[in-house]
Parts: structure tokens; sequence; C-alpha cells
């Protein structure tokens, strides 16, 4: 019979994959590497859902799935390909600022903060999932972290979608028993918000013929 244990080993895979993500070379790849993260996600979801028994978490999974598995992905690959054949010359796989060990280095350090913060929460709803909870509180700091180490605006959107997922974990531990209403919601922000992003990316990439974010520091008239 499933229990909560296997919760937080997921949990630990979201870790994982979030630090594949925000480490991947290229953009197609951080895409890809989403798409896996997203998917123990979802995992996550119908596990807890099972656990629980609460069938609208079961609901959350299949969303969460078309979502954040298949469409963000693709949404995502899809401007990458489409600057690719519009803005030849602009570099998209830029280098982070920080070189991959201090990454990790600074992702264990606020992932520790985060246990030592959830340590001291009693809340009967996440008395058993503290590791996964202070995993989804991570998410957030992870997400900033990807967002200022990158120079790629589009390896940016990643981090607003790792703190989307974090905030996704926390809702459905949190409260497994919300209705689907509020996880479509979530969801459908998040389509908007990347899209909107996706947009601005190839406007960039079009009318400034770049994509790095130290380029586009200081704004000209």
């Amino acid at each position: 019979m499933l229990d909560f244990s296997l919760v937080n080993v997921l949990g630990a895979c979201l870790i994982i994959t979030s630090m594949t993500v925000v480490l991947a070379r290229t953009g197609a790849g951080a895409a890809k590497l989403y798409a896996l993260q997203s998917a123990v996600l979802v995992s996550l979801l119908a596990v807890l859902g099972t656990v629980t028994g609460s069938t609208e978490l079961y609901m959350w999974s299949v969303s969460a799935f078309i979502t954040k598995v298949v469409l963000v992905p693709c949404i995502l690959l899809f401007v990458l390909k489409k600057i690719t054949a519009t803005a030849p010359g602009v570099a998209v796989d830029l280098p982070p600022k920080l070189a991959p060990m201090k990454c990790v280095a600074l992702v264990a350090v606020e992932v520790f903060a985060c246990f030592v913060v959830v340590s001291g929460i009693d809340l009967p709803t996440a008395a058993a999932v503290k590791p996964t909870l202070a995993v989804a509180f991570a998410h957030f700091f992870i997400g900033l972290t990807c967002i200022v180490i990158q120079r790629s605006v589009v390896k940016q959107i990643f981090g607003y979608c790792l703190m989307e997922n974090g905030s996704h974990v926390t809702l459905a531990l949190l409260a497994p028993q919300a209705p689907e209403l509020v996880e479509i919601g979530i969801a459908t922000d998040a389509i908007f918000a990347v899209v909107i992003l996706s947009v601005m990316v190839l406007t960039l990439a079009r009318k400034a013929h770049t994509l790095d974010a130290d380029d586009l520091c200081e704004l000209k008239g």
C-alpha cells in the first residue's frame, strides 16, 4: 500500500530534476528536462491523491500533465525554433553567470534553509510530508536562482516555471481537497504567462537582436 514515504521520495526527485533544468546547457535541453520534472510532479500528485483519498488530486495530475508536461515545453520548443528561423544570428544558449558547482552549492543551501524553516511548522496536514513541503518551498528560491544566474532570457522563463511548480506542490500538500477549479486557475495562469513571455522573447530577438540579459539592462530611447 502506498504511503507518504513515496511522496517524499518523489519530492527528492523534484529537486534533482529541478537542478538539471537550471544547469541545462541549451534551451531545448531545458525544455525537455522541464517536461521530465513536471512528469515527476504529476506522479507526486497522483500518489498523494491515492494516499489521501483525494479524487481532486487525480484531476490535478491530469491537468498538470496536459499543461506542464505537454503544452509548456512544446510552446518553448516552438519559440526556440522560431528564433532560429527568424533571427538566426541571435545566440540563445548563453552560459550562466555562475559556475555549475557554485550553483549546486547555492541550491543546497536554499534547500537546507527551507528544511530548517519547515521543521518548525506544526500543521496536521503537513506532518507526514515535511520533506516534500520543504522541497516545494525551495522551488521558489531555485526558480529565483535560475532567473538571476541565467544570461539567456529564454532560460529565465524556466525559473518562473519552477517557481510555479513549487506553488502547485505546496497547494497540493496543504489543501489536497481543494476543488479542481483552483488548480485549473493556477495552470491557466501559468500557460498565459509562458505565452506572454514567449512573445516578449521573440520580439526581443527580432527587434533588439539579442537575448542576453546583460545587454538588456539599459533601455535606450
